[in-house]
């Protein structure tokens, strides 16, 4: 997990402040926010490993010129905050 911290943290920013956002949208914040950026395969693997991201869905629509179905991704419902006392 130590290799994709960052990248994870970002994603779960990404998510508290849209609530949702599907596998292109979460692989374009990325890129657009680190300059090592992710590949796709990474963001899967980020998204689908991590206990705090569940999948909300699917969505199929016009990415990159071509018609794909993506999974949309929202945070946990039973995450529990982290208290430090």
């Amino acid at each position: 997990m130590s290799r994709t911290r960052r990248l994870r943290e970002a994603v779960l920013l990404l998510l508290e402040e849209k609530e949702t956002a599907n596998t292109v949208e979460i692989f374009d914040h990325l890129n657009d926010r680190f300059r090592w950026g992710a590949t796709m395969n990474q963001v899967g693997n980020i998204m689908s490993k991590d206990s705090r991201f569940s999948k909300v869905g699917r969505v199929r629509g016009p990415f990159r010129g071509s018609v794909y179905t993506v999974c949309v991704w929202g945070l946990s419902s039973n995450e529990t905050p982290l208290v430090v006392s």
